[in-house]
């Protein structure tokens, strides 16, 4: 049994402004192209199709493309989406069951009933069953109708209502049991502090949204979905497999990828990543205006100058045509004069520089403006 394990597609999402539905719809199509020539019996999409929970149509119509270009290469392969915090959870659960007598699995919902369980798909091999079991973002009120409420009368942790909801399923450990899944899993005794988190991703307060990793171990493998960067949570079966593009400029120089996981006889696993190249790469470009314009690039570039050149009133011009896909310009602190820090307003310092201090940090437009006006008023 061989699949393909994506997740946070984030479709929809923009990069400080920048429109990504080019750079998405040729990942997805990257991705088919994967399906295509590995042929997998199934891929999982763990959450975060969307990166709104009202989608616009251009992001609806890009997923609807990229799900019907998998079903045109691989007409038999099961394809099984649960959706994620980003994601309307009732628009993705839409039509769940006709689209399933279609390998179509959209799972939008968690159990919401006493009587409701997570939703199972079962595949076959020549080893027996593997059984999927797809569960969508959980948060603790969705479930209360299934357990009620703690001894306080509130909803349950987060922690509390994931292993409740796994550990009332009636799991076959002697079969292959994958899970599917989209939360913040963290493994015992592991400091939360000590996880890199990306700027892309929504971070709750005091991670009340974490979830002991140890329920986990009760399945051959975890698909997870969450974490943007790749992250293998326990070993090489339990892990996250990141966006397939980058999503902010944290991510820059990351290696993005397809988790292929290929399941032999209970208790052997193989898994191996494909990697995806983007349309244009995420970069930080680093060094004074002249040694930045040599390095002009079509790729969307946050410039960092590491020295103040206030001559240069066109430098963000300069820059911007260099770097079409310009996302940002950032300037390093000023350096002290004659030891004397620049958050003091002083007679040694020139007119930008004490500006500087008096204003704190401005960006590159705000500083043309200013250098503009500085020299109207010497009448330069």
């Amino acid at each position: 049994m061989k699949f393909f394990h994506i997740s946070d597609l984030h479709i929809g999402l923009k990069l400080m402004n920048k429109d990504l539905s080019e750079d998405q719809k040729y990942i997805l199509d990257e991705i088919v192209k994967e399906v295509r020539d590995k042929k997998p019996d199934a891929i999982v999409i763990a959450g975060d199709v969307y990166n709104n929970s009202v989608p616009s149509s251009d992001a609806i119509e890009i997923f609807d493309g990229f799900i019907s270009k998998l079903v045109a290469v691989a007409p038999k392969m099961h394809i099984m989406v649960i959706s994620g915090n980003h994601d309307s959870a009732v628009r993705i659960n839409q039509f769940r069951k006709v689209l399933s007598g279609y390998n179509l699995h959209l799972i939008g919902l968690p159990p919401k009933r006493a009587d409701e369980y997570i939703e199972k798909v079962v595949l076959e091999d020549e080893y027996g069953k593997v059984n999927f079991y797809l569960l969508p973002f959980v948060r603790p009120s969705f479930v209360k109708n299934v357990f009620g409420l703690d001894e306080n009368e509130n909803n349950l942790s987060y922690n509390e209502a994931l292993h409740r909801l796994i550990e009332r399923e009636n799991i076959d450990e002697d079969e292959r049991n994958v899970l599917v899944s989209h939360q913040y899993y963290l493994p015992l005794g592991k400091n939360p502090e000590e996880v890199e988190r990306m700027d892309s991703e929504i971070k709750s307060v005091g991670n009340i949204d974490l979830v002991d990793a140890d329920i986990l171990e009760r399945f051959d493998y975890s698909a997870l979905g969450h974490i943007h960067k790749p992250w293998k949570l326990i070993g090489d079966c339990h892990r996250y497999c990141g966006t397939p593009l980058a999503c902010s400029v944290s991510e820059a120089g990351q290696e993005k990828g397809i988790v292929m996981v290929e399941m032999l006889e209970k208790g052997r696993i193989n898994t191996e990543v494909l990697p995806l190249k983007p349309l244009r790469n995420i970069k930080v470009v680093r060094g004074r205006l002249e040694e930045v314009l040599m390095m002009g690039s079509e790729d969307y570039v946050t410039v960092i100058l590491t020295e103040d050149d206030t001559t240069d009133v066109d430098a963000a011009d300069r820059i911007r045509e260099r770097f079409p896909n310009l996302l940002e310009i950032r300037r390093e602190a000023a350096k002290k004069v004659n030891s004397k820090s620049l958050t003091e307003i002083s007679d040694e310092l020139s007119e930008i520089d004490n500006c500087r201090a008096f204003l704190s940090e401005m960006n590159a437009e705000e500083e043309k403006i200013l250098i503009e006006i500085i020299n109207g008023l010497k009448g330069v």
